[in-house]
């Protein structure tokens, strides 16, 4: 039996994905978390051994609650479901941990799929991003990835595909404050003085060498 866990912060989410799930015999719903901690608290306390998780959620996420995940329960299989679908982020994720990625607009179907490759010990990737991950994803590099942090280097990925800085509070539940303090920082480690330069930045090639 697949004993998941089911991690998103939004209501609705949680209960279309139980109906959907609720069509797959060998799955059993062993929980649900609506944010890190309670995913934390959860991989601790339950038989758990998938976890369908959201990316972005209040308090502990993204890569850094992957990290996390994995250092507790390394043998546990993350299925991100994310509404990003930028190639730089799922191979980061992959990179650290996930079993797979899949986004949001994938239908029933091909979600019973990744849970079911992913509960097999098998990778999944979403189709849309394999040939971005193949063709555009660049090796990181030690020295651009350790001076930003996983949360910073989110940041950086999404501001990069155009998205304001209230647009990302809103998609990572932070404040347009902290989003804010992460690109003063972002744009200080990367000497960068201005918009204009964080952009060149960035379409120069660096900030793909980041993730």
């Amino acid at each position: 039996m697949i004993r998941l866990l089911i991690a998103d912060d939004h209501f609705v989410v949680r209960e279309g994905l139980k109906m959907v799930l609720s069509g797959m015999r060998e799955v059993v719903i062993a929980g649900e978390a609506t944010c890190g901690g309670e995913v934390l608290t959860a991989i601790r306390r339950r038989d758990i051994n998938l976890v369908l998780l959201d990316i972005s959620m209040p308090g502990v996420s993204g890569i850094e609650l992957i990290k996390r995940i994995k250092s507790e329960r390394p043998q546990l299989s993350i299925l991100v479901l994310s509404m990003h679908g930028e190639a730089q982020l799922a191979a980061k994720a992959l990179q650290i941990g996930a079993s797979g990625y899949i986004t949001k607009g994938r239908g029933a179907d091909t979600l019973a799929e990744a849970i079911r490759k992913v509960a097999s010990g098998l990778k999944y990737i979403d189709p849309d991003l394999a040939e971005k991950i193949i063709f555009d994803v660049r090796v990181p590099t030690e020295s651009v990835q350790e001076q930003l942090t996983d949360r910073e280097a989110q940041v950086l990925q999404m501001l990069h595909v155009g998205k304001t800085v209230t647009g990302i509070a809103n998609e990572l539940a932070l404040s347009p404050k902290t989003v804010s303090t992460h690109k003063i920082r972002i744009m200080q480690k990367l000497n960068c003085h201005n918009n204009a330069e964080l952009l060149r930045y960035s379409t120069d090639g660096a900030m793909s060498e980041a993730f």
